[in-house]
């Protein structure tokens, strides 16, 4: 199996084990995306050393900018592969309620301090 492929696999499975009982967007974030997004957003996580693709810059404008609302929930819904980025980009649609991801999708846009500009 492939390395890369494994990594995400394992932190999912690691993951999953966690009850999703953080209360706000940005409790499940530090949960949950920080381990490769960072603590700030920046794509500066601890497991980009072990990664292929440079994770998302979520404080990067003018790229977050680029990226509607509805892919934004997709890619967190249902995994990178869903909007033909990184398999890496884990779905979290069993661990998040949808009402939970449209808050994640609105701290993503606090992060960036944008909005869509398509």
């Amino acid at each position: 199996m492939n390395r890369y492929l494994s990594i995400a696999i394992l932190c999912l499975s690691f993951v999953l084990a966690i009850p999703a009982q953080a209360e706000t967007a940005a409790n499940n974030y530090r949960t949950y995306c920080m381990q490769c997004h960072g603590l700030k957003g920046n794509g500066m996580g601890l497991n980009i050393r072990d990664m292929s693709v440079q994770p998302r810059d979520h404080t990067d404008a003018k790229s977050m900018g680029g990226r509607s609302d509805a892919e934004l929930f997709k890619v967190i819904k249902e995994g990178g592969l869903a909007i033909n980025k990184s398999a890496l980009m884990p779905p979290w649609g069993d661990v998040f309620s949808d009402a939970e991801i449209q808050d994640l999708v609105k701290y993503l846009r606090k992060l960036c301090q944008c909005s869509h500009e398509g």
